[in-house]
């Protein structure tokens, strides 16, 4: 059986768990919490929605601005005038930690998540990616593929079906190179994780599930949550993220089936880059049937990857078994 590609994007959560997986819930949740956010900070993050009134953004098209502002800021950080001045004040030099704690708070909210992925999902699944190595690709931050794939050791280092290139000593980007003559897939976290994290050296890490923690002051530098097109900003000054986008590119060189599963279409970095290999591959579209008309919903999908795409609903997205 040949090797093939799945996305999995945010609908698998929404399939067990719509209030939880809401992004606008996880945004709330750790606006409204003192113990996570200062009234300094919201109004910080609030002015650059923009809003007349101290309020949490409701989703990623609202983050534009802020995305701006951290970004200038972290320029501006790193030109010194001389020992005693500055472009920025104290404030100013700590917004960019300000917004990816916010944002890894998010994630992590998101992340944490105490329901599993139902075992008549989960076991053709394991099974179809032990028997073809094929590749996996995620866009959200919930644990509930990551969880399955370790608990059954389609993730196991190298002696699993899947890699991610995370070792014990960090990130590594020769790690994802197949030698000895191994054949593993990709497991290519292209949103990032919340469980990433940097060490003074720029080092990055994955954090144990156990140990990620909403009270943990970590900035979200290897998440892609903010407006649309600033997400490949994001992607570019992260090299993990970079590392993943380029596995990407040779996983689908590998395959000639994608299977894009609870995506919703709106990442366009995402679907230009599946636009470029559209007369090499066939493109499946499993999808909630709540979306829309079928034959509405196929005409997005084809202006979306540029192709005749094959287009399945499903009342509940997890019915589907047929890898």
């Amino acid at each position: 059986m040949p090797r093939k590609l799945i996305v999995f994007g945010n609908g698998l959560g929404m399939s067990l768990d719509q209030d939880h997986f809401s992004l606008e819930r996880a945004m709330n949740e750790v606006w409204s919490n003192d113990e996570y956010m200062s009234d300094e900070e919201r109004i910080k993050i609030s002015r650059c929605i923009p809003s007349d009134d101290i309020i949490c953004p409701h989703g990623e098209e609202q983050l534009d601005k802020l995305h701006v502002a951290e970004t200038c800021c972290a320029i501006l950080d790193g030109f010194n005038i001389d020992g005693e001045h500055h472009w920025l004040t104290p404030s100013g030099r700590n917004f960019p930690n300000v917004c990816q704690t916010f944002i890894h708070r998010v994630a992590t909210n998101l992340h944490e998540y105490a329901g599993e992925l139902p075992a008549c999902f989960i076991e053709p699944l394991v099974r179809f990616i032990v028997l073809t190595k094929s590749h996996v690709a995620t866009l959200n931050y919930d644990k509930l593929l990551y969880g399955a794939f370790i608990e059954n050791q389609v993730l196991n280092g190298y002696n699993g079906s899947l890699i991610d290139g995370m070792l014990n000593n960090g990130f590594n980007y020769d790690a994802l190179e197949r030698l000895y003559g191994r054949n593993f897939g990709y497991y290519l976290h292209l949103h990032g994780s919340p469980l990433f994290i940097d060490d003074e050296d720029d080092n990055c890490y994955k954090m144990q599930r156990h140990e990620l923690s909403m009270t943990r002051n970590i900035g979200g530098k290897h998440i892609v949550l903010t407006h649309i097109k600033h997400k490949p900003s994001v992607i570019s000054n992260s090299k993990v993220l970079r590392a993943y986008w380029q596995y990407f590119d040779f996983s689908i060189n590998e395959v000639e089936d994608v299977i894009i599963f609870g995506y919703s279409g709106a990442d366009v970095h995402l679907n230009e880059k599946l636009r470029l290999y559209k007369n090499k591959i066939r493109i499946k579209v499993i999808e909630w049937s709540g979306s829309g008309d079928h034959h509405e919903r196929l005409v997005f999908w084809n202006s979306c990857f540029g192709k005749n795409v094959e287009l399945v609903h499903f009342e509940s997205i997890i019915d589907f078994t047929d890898w």
